[in-house]
């Protein structure tokens, strides 16, 4: 395959800058999809920063864009990252653009308030879909036929994908990695990135903890030891005796500082080691529901689809090798 052939099979994102445009959700997908590569060292995704006019103002700064929103008739995925102010109306062209990618397949993602963007599109009508805590309330007003969630990190429509504000973007473009290229992928971007791997969708975006955590009461040596035993039982009483916490302790520590319950935390711990070995073992399915501590392979199957949205065997077709 020659250079200009692979560069044709890349995966192609085309964010979209505007006016106002938040410069954190701008950079998040620029940073992980550029970061990200296929199992031979190849870049997987081909990125643009698409201006819906050539000079884009943000609070910060003013920058030039190379492409336009002719981009977007092109591209895989396209991102809309979050605009600073509610009241700036969406530009016609934009939504006419957009409009026409999702009419063809393409994949439309939002990050933050770029939920609102979208929305002015129509095309989240009648799906669910969330936005920064603090304009959930807006989002539902503005757009009543949209289902927001306020509580959710993100959420995937399949086609459809919104997130909530600042870190949650990138926990939604980690997911869109692990999807395309798998979960030795997602792990190795994650790296690279300097970031733990992406929390799940469904785990609580505003965590505000009752005091700073110590380092007596801090999950970090705890979650850590827990991912290096999968295999044992990690049932609630468990954790607490290994944490010194009483079992109504460590669960409110859970939430405080994770989002989520100890036994989601578990399980989908267990989820994520499974999908790396799915892809770099030659495992039964069997083998490797043992080796991350699901009793049968039965349950390991009914989790692995609930959390991933396919079985162990579609999982490893896909992305083995």
């Amino acid at each position: 395959m020659t250079t200009t052939d692979r560069k044709r099979s890349r995966h192609r994102v085309a964010i979209v800058a505007y006016d106002g445009v938040v410069p954190f959700d701008l950079s998040t997908p620029c940073e992980i999809f550029e970061r990200s590569s296929t199992a031979d060292g190849l870049p997987a995704y081909e990125v643009r920063v698409c201006g819906v006019t050539r000079d884009v103002r943000s609070s910060h700064f003013k920058m030039t864009t190379s492409f336009g929103l002719k981009e977007l008739t092109r591209a895989d995925t396209i991102v809309l990252p979050g605009v600073d102010d509610l009241s700036r109306p969406v530009s016609p062209a934009l939504i006419k653009a957009v409009r026409a990618a999702a009419a063809r397949g393409a994949r439309i993602v939002s990050i933050c308030t770029g939920a609102f963007v979208l929305a002015a599109t129509g095309l989240l009508d009648g799906r669910k879909a969330t936005t920064h805590w603090a304009g959930t309330t807006e989002l539902a007003r503005r757009f009543p036929r949209v289902n927001v969630d306020p509580a959710v990190l993100y959420v995937d429509e399949g086609s459809l994908l919104t997130s909530a504000g600042a870190a949650a973007g990138l926990d939604l473009c980690l997911h869109l990695v692990r999807k395309d290229l798998g979960a030795a992928a997602a792990a190795q971007t994650s790296r690279l990135s300097v970031m733990p791997l992406e929390r799940a969708g469904g785990q609580a975006q505003f965590i505000v903890p009752q005091a700073p955590v110590t380092d007596a009461t801090s999950l970090e040596p705890l979650l850590a030891w827990a991912q290096a035993h999968l295999s044992h039982a990690l049932d609630t009483p468990t954790l607490a005796r290994r944490a010194a916490m009483s079992v109504r302790t460590l669960h409110r520590h859970f939430v405080e500082q994770t989002g989520t319950t100890p036994g989601h935390w578990v399980t989908h711990a267990r989820v994520r080691r499974s999908q790396v070995l799915l892809e770099k073992s030659r495992r039964s399915v069997e083998q490797i529901a043992d080796d991350v501590g699901f009793g049968s392979a039965t349950a390991f199957r009914v989790q692995f689809k609930r959390v991933v949205g396919t079985s162990p065997a579609r999982y490893r077709a896909s992305f083995r090798g």
